[in-house]
């Protein structure tokens, strides 16, 4: 399905790993081939994703960028350096959508016949297999524009924000990049994907701009008139060893600091949700579930509130977004001191990808874990960062840094 959907200038791919979760639909969807698009940046963008919806009816497929904080919340502005280039918000209506659900293959699109999706079907199970390594050039070396003598300096800096009373907690993010590579994208998500497999998986490409994401967080999923958001906050190691394992995850479960972070969240999100949610719907359906993934153990809490039927689906994600596990608390403040501190845009990333149904419906990840790629100025970026309290230690914040940036490396050079 990936290779198939490649050859086209835009495509979006969702794949969940088959991680078995009650709030999954699908366990893989393929958009493809572009037929109307709507790219615009922060100032007027979730009116015209509304208008685009209305005009065109079907199924819409694309991305928010983190830049769209522009809109939600006016005068914080980015004069960062971006070399990857998405723009604020991208949607599309694909000629192709293919379905996986329950062992059974649903092709649709624009006025399908039969023949034709049997003929899509054919073609994909045809493809050939696509061998091309993921790096098609020499290796070029990791940079950062946050060496570690700035970090530590930026680090301490927000802990005296924090001390001050300014915020309780920021997401602090470095960005890694090479220049002067050659990626081949597919190769790169199904390297990313069998590496660290995860339920929000996506590989993403707009025209010389591609995602690949290993993401295990949702960001927020309608369905009718409800609406959940599942905030990760809390995380411990794997161990192959089942009674460790299980200590592990009962650690976790216990730890006074991950609790709190994960609170913390979850009011942030109880607040997002509430400017569009009936009154007194707003309720925390999970609080501390403890979920193990590849490599991982994640807390996740889940939200969810109830929506009036004339409530625009628009609204709902502009009240939330950006997401409160990529910003920190309050989120306003923390989102300006993530501009003075920061040194480069995040643009897609910590920003959301997904699908929206002609009913309105959507569910969209929050884009983590993620590597992107500008095939036009072969300009690779990915993105490291944690939650700093005033208790984080700076160095050993530079350590989880270093680490996280080390696991994700390892997808180009193997």
């Amino acid at each position: 399905m990936l290779d198939w959907g490649n050859q086209f200038n835009i495509c979006c791919f969702l794949d969940n790993n088959n991680y078995d979760s009650p709030w999954h639909q699908y366990e893989a969807i393929l958009a493809a081939d572009a037929l109307h698009t709507l790219e615009v940046n922060a100032g007027n963008a979730f009116p015209a994703l509304q208008q685009f919806h209305q005009t065109h009816g079907g199924w819409l497929f694309g991305h928010l960028a983190y830049d769209l904080k522009n809109e939600t919340v006016p005068g914080i502005q980015s004069q960062h350096h971006d070399g990857i280039g998405f723009p604020d918000m991208h949607f599309f209506v694909p000629r192709v959508i293919i379905q996986l659900q329950k062992e059974q293959v649903h092709i649709g699109g624009e006025a399908f016949s039969k023949e034709e999706a049997q003929e899509i079907l054919a073609a994909v199970l045809q493809m050939p297999a696509d061998t091309t390594p993921v790096v098609t050039s020499p290796v070029q070396p990791l940079q950062s524009r946050l060496d570690h003598q700035r970090y530590i300096a930026a680090v301490k800096s927000l802990q005296q924000h924090i001390l001050q009373g300014d915020c309780y907690e920021v997401n602090f993010c470095r960005e890694n990049f090479m220049e002067n590579i050659s990626i081949h994208p597919p190769a790169l998500f199904t390297r990313l994907n069998a590496l660290s497999p995860s339920p929000f998986a996506a590989y993403y490409r707009l025209h010389h701009r591609y995602l690949a994401c290993s993401s295990p967080e949702r960001f927020v999923q309608k369905k009718g008139n409800t609406v959940i958001s599942q905030p990760i906050k809390g995380t411990s190691r794997k161990d192959a060893n089942p009674e460790t394992d299980r200590q592990l995850q009962q650690e976790l479960l216990n730890s006074a600091k991950e609790r709190a972070e994960n609170v913390m969240v979850v009011d942030l999100v109880r607040n997002d949700l509430s400017h569009t949610a009936l009154q007194g719907t707003v309720e925390v359906t999970e609080l501390f579930g403890i979920y193990s993934f590849a490599h991982v153990h994640h807390m996740i809490s889940t939200v969810s509130a109830q929506l009036s039927p004339e409530t625009p689906f628009t609204e709902v994600l502009r009240n939330a977004f950006p997401m409160g596990s990529m910003t920190g608390a309050p989120k306003i403040r923390v989102m300006q001191l993530i501009e003075q501190y920061e040194q480069t845009r995040r643009g897609l990333y910590s920003g959301a990808v997904g699908y929206i149904t002609p009913a309105g419906d959507f569910d969209f990840n929050v884009v983590i874990r993620s590597m992107l790629y500008n095939a036009e100025n072969r300009y690779l970026s990915f993105q490291t960062g944690s939650a700093i309290t005033f208790y984080s230690d700076p160095e050993k914040e530079w350590e989880e840094c270093l680490l996280k940036a080390a696991a994700m490396e390892k997808t180009v050079i193997g």
